[in-house]
């Protein structure tokens, strides 16, 4: 594993944007690729694109950057970052142990939107974990996150490219408007696939538990771990230190949102802010014609739960450009564990009534 001696990094006004090709980026987009590398190695922030949203990567052997990496997003120190790397091999690498559970897992879904929990190998630093024991490991199928990876040849530690708490990206532009000149370097190849985050399975536990659903399958899961758990949300819990995202109000947009527990009552919602003067968004999942939401920024997502996860940030980044100070947004079936990943991100991208 590379890790010479670290040049220090001097921060550019504002992040250089370079276009890649998602379709054969180690051909296309080599120069980018080695520009990218170059300026990880000098201990500087790449934002990258995975298939579920772009990531903010530092070398994950340099504490510096590390901790440019909190910095940046202004996120706790106690928080986990997830390490990114090549394959089953080099996550093991960084592993303690590794259980039976991840390496079925691993076969079954790597490369793709899982993130497994271990035990942390003692040579790697203990900022990539907020301090912990444990290490939080994926293979992302994206070609130009894997692309990046080989060029590098060493593991990225990588959160999502956005302020702590906010809004995951899933646009280059999502970004800059997040971090600014807070990031060097930005790898731009359009929309992610999925749209929402990883699905993190402890498999320090037997059986191994869901720490943080999300866009692998929770039924194709199960079938690879049977008995495969859910944690249960408790604030006090270890758990949420041993995976990212877990605060209580996370994924959130600038403008207050709420959450209504049908369609007819989110229109409500959405009408009376309006008259009283609130601007307001309105997010709904049921047709819903133009003249029920006069006046107010109307957005109908699919009803469908892949399409809908794939478009939710980028919806709710659209009405906070678009101004709204309020955003009222449908309930998704929560009887459905399907859309359990999206119900998560809502409830806790919601706060208090508005």
């Amino acid at each position: 594993m590379a890790r010479g001696k670290r040049a220090n990094w001097q921060p550019s006004p504002m992040p250089v944007v370079i276009a890649v090709d998602p379709r054969a980026p180690e051909h296309t987009s080599r120069d980018a690729l080695v520009e990218a590398a170059r300026v990880l190695r000098a201990g500087g922030l790449v934002a990258f694109p995975t298939e579920t949203v772009y990531g903010l990567g530092a070398l994950a052997f340099d504490e510096r950057a590390l901790a440019r990496v909190f910095r940046a997003k202004g996120r706790p120190l106690h928080h986990p970052l997830i390490a990114h790397v090549e394959d089953e091999g080099r996550a093991r690498a960084l592993a303690a142990s590794w259980p039976e559970a991840a390496a079925r897992l691993a076969r079954a879904f790597w490369p793709g939107p899982l993130t497994v929990v271990v035990e942390r190998a003692g040579h790697v630093p203990a900022a990539i974990a907020g301090g912990a024991s444990s290490i939080a490991l994926r293979v992302p199928s994206h070609p130009v996150a894997l692309a990046l990876l080989a060029q590098l040849g060493e593991p990225i530690a990588a959160p999502s490219a956005n302020r702590y708490q906010g809004l995951s990206p899933t646009t280059a532009a999502h970004v800059v408007k997040e971090l600014g000149d807070r990031v060097d370097l930005v790898l731009d190849a359009g929309p992610c696939a999925a749209g929402i985050e990883s699905t993190v399975i402890d498999v320090r536990v037997d059986p191994p538990r869901v720490l943080r659903l999300g866009a692998a399958d929770l039924a194709a899961l199960r079938r690879v771990v049977p008995g495969l758990g859910v944690r249960s949300d408790d604030p006090a819990s270890a758990d949420t230190r041993a995976s990212p995202g877990m605060d209580a109000r996370h994924y959130a947009p600038r403008a207050r949102m709420v959450i209504a527990p049908s369609r007819d009552a989110a229109i409500a919602r959405a009408r009376s802010l309006s008259a009283s003067g609130v601007p307001v968004g309105l997010v709904v999942h049921d047709p819903t014609t133009p003249g029920e939401a006069a006046g107010i920024e109307l957005r109908v997502l699919p009803s469908e739960p892949l399409e809908y996860a794939r478009r939710l940030y980028g919806t709710l980044h659209d009405l906070d450009d678009a101004g709204v100070r309020g955003i009222v947004v449908q309930a998704v079936p929560s009887d459905d564990e399907a859309w359990g990943a999206v119900a998560d991100r809502l409830a806790r991208g919601s706060g208090p009534r508005i």
